[in-house]
């Protein structure tokens, strides 16, 4: 049976057909959808992990067990995984190991371009690139393989349109594989100086003996058309070269690391012009030029963003893109706001009244830095808020410390805000951290998180006290209140910047979109009250706009949340139904 899927969704398909038992992730977009989808296989125990380390750490231990295990995640999440996969890679499996990293060209949700091939080079792991969703979830069968037969986790690559774009998939049964005995191995399993020293050449035997059996593997296929152009490829770029360049031959590689020297001198020779073209660094390009073989790639191509198949005919045919038809009018912008109701807008409605400095972070209130609030001043990495306000402090003293907070949400918190919170606690600072508390991670689509009780499959668990984590931890002036009580929530902002010591505010408010929101009805600017002060434009709520008399509330946008009465000082807005 054939059936249309994500990408997504066919990694976690080829998972479950390969008798995968374990999946531990960290929710990231564009990867979210991999341990969604294998939530719903109960032959596979799923899990959201508190971050990508543990995740991956998860993942190792399922592994060396004896269980296929998988960990899926998005580049920057690979970061925080550096750790466990670099060692992974001397340690080996017991059973097949699969992680999953989902790159994002064009950064549609992420704060910057990363090319994850490169962590493949640097920690001399295999790492396998699909095409389609169809290979998606058969290079997923054939990386256990490899991991077993290897002795080596596998990186399987995926870029967001590839992650995200639909086609069929031949559905097949699921392969039960028995867990495999645990031996009590510690030169294996142990990695101290003297057991490592080693594992490193029985690594770099591995990746060579890699390299000879990928010049004849299946997933490396040359399709010979004319002998004028040859390209070589790998992942979504085949694709757009298919749709710009049908004539061409194409060298499609299905593992970019290590590489099949003999096959790729045994294409390039049977072309005038080479050229390779991959989305982000020039990976496979710097590679084949120090093999001596002479291809042509980023210097006509771009080093950053997606490509395009006009793209390519233009840089490569000298075909140019055909002139688009365009209105009469500009067509207006429309960046990303907070939603509606956004239980993080009185925070930085605030924030922004009291002109403090911000730390920012990772999530969807990042958009507090966006017109009319301005109120973020700095956004490094997941959990970045707190320990760069320590910085800040540390930097330019306590009064400068006065007047900032840092901004994080409870699931950002929990991922990697709890150590920044300890550093600030132990070497004696006063930052104040605001924790956003909406219930949920609201960001990659309203997943569960160790603070809302939640296991991924809805089952009930033991929740995180954010209260008593920050007691435990030595803050002894810890604040839960609702954001959208704008006086009260000031009131505490100056309290605690103005104390000499750490303080947690907790910005408890459930997400807009969730059904515990509980918002009904909506609200109306009465004309006659309005004095047309505009300060409640300040908010940045998309159901309010201006107009020649004066703000008005859009009621198909409002949400009826009841943030807007509480800011207006003349009892203009007033509640519809």
């Amino acid at each position: 049976m054939k059936k249309l899927m994500l990408g997504n969704e066919a990694i976690a398909r080829g998972a479950y057909e390969a008798g995968v038992r374990v999946v531990s992730s960290y929710p990231g977009t564009p990867s979210t959808e991999i341990t969604e989808f294998a939530s719903k296989y109960d032959e596979m125990y799923s899990e959201w992990a508190p971050n990508e380390k543990v995740a991956v750490e998860t993942a190792s231990g399922a592994a060396i067990a004896g269980g296929r295990a998988v960990s899926a995640m998005k580049h920057v999440g690979l970061n925080v995984a550096a750790d466990p996969l670099f060692t992974m890679s001397y340690i080996g499996v017991n059973a097949g190991l699969v992680l999953c990293v989902a790159d994002d060209p064009g950064m549609h949700s992420s704060q910057n371009e990363q090319d994850s091939r490169n962590y493949a080079l640097a920690s001399k792991i295999p790492m396998m690139e699909p095409a389609d969703s169809s290979e998606c979830k058969d290079f997923m069968k054939k990386a256990f393989e490899l991991s077993e037969k290897y002795d080596t986790p596998i990186l399987m690559r995926l870029t967001t349109r590839v992650a995200h774009s639909q086609s069929l998939v031949e559905l097949e049964d699921r392969v039960e594989i028995p867990v495999k005995p645990y031996e009590k191995d510690i030169p294996k399993h142990v990695m101290v100086p003297a057991f490592a020293k080693q594992k490193h050449p029985k690594v770099e035997a591995r990746m060579q003996a890699l390299a000879e059996e990928a010049a004849t593997a299946d997933f490396n296929k040359v399709i010979m058309r004319g002998t004028d152009i040859g390209i070589i490829t790998a992942g979504i770029s085949y694709q757009y070269t298919e749709e710009a360049l049908p004539d061409a031959s194409i060298l499609k590689l299905g593992m970019v690391w290590p590489l099949p020297e003999k096959l790729i001198r045994d294409f390039a020779s049977k072309v005038k012009k080479c050229y390779v073209i991959e989305e982000l660094d020039p990976f496979l390009e710097k590679q084949i030029k120090a093999m001596g073989i002479e291809v042509i790639g980023k210097d006509i191509l771009p080093l950053e963003g997606e490509y395009t198949a006009a793209m390519l005919k233009d840089k490569i045919l000298g075909i140019a893109p055909k002139e688009m038809a365009s209105a009469d009018e500009p067509v207006p912008v429309r960046p990303p706001v907070m939603c509606p109701g956004c239980s993080h807008r009185g925070v930085f409605y605030v924030l922004s009244k009291l002109g403090l400095h911000v730390s920012g972070d990772i999530g969807c209130y990042s958009l507090g830095s966006a017109a009319p609030l301005f109120a973020m001043d700095s956004i490094i990495c997941m959990g970045a808020s707190i320990s760069a306000a320590h910085g800040m402090e540390k930097a330019a003293g306590r009064d400068f410390a006065k007047k900032t907070v840092a901004v994080l949400g409870d699931s950002t918190f929990i991922h990697s805000g709890i150590t920044g919170l300890i550093d600030v606690v132990y070497n004696k600072g006063t930052s104040t951290v605001i924790i956003l508390d909406n219930s949920i991670t609201g960001m990659t689509g309203h997943q569960q998180n160790p603070s809302t009780g939640f296991t991924i499959k809805g089952e009930p668990t033991r929740q995180v006290d954010l209260v008593k984590l920050a007691e435990a931890v030595g803050v002894d002036r810890v604040t839960v209140v609702d954001p959208f009580d704008v006086e009260k929530f000031e009131k505490v902002v100056k309290e605690e910047i103005a104390a000499d010591e750490p303080s947690v505010i907790i910005a408890q408010r459930p997400c807009a979109l969730l059904k515990k929101a509980g918002y009904t009805g909506t609200y109306r600017i009465n004309p006659e009250k309005c004095k047309n002060c505009k300060i409640c434009m300040k908010l940045g709520c998309p159901a309010i706009s201006i107009t020649e008399n004066g703000p008005v509330i859009n009621e198909t946008l409002c949400v009826g949340c009841g943030l807007c009465p509480n800011v207006c000082k003349f009892g203009a807005i007033e509640k519809v139904n």
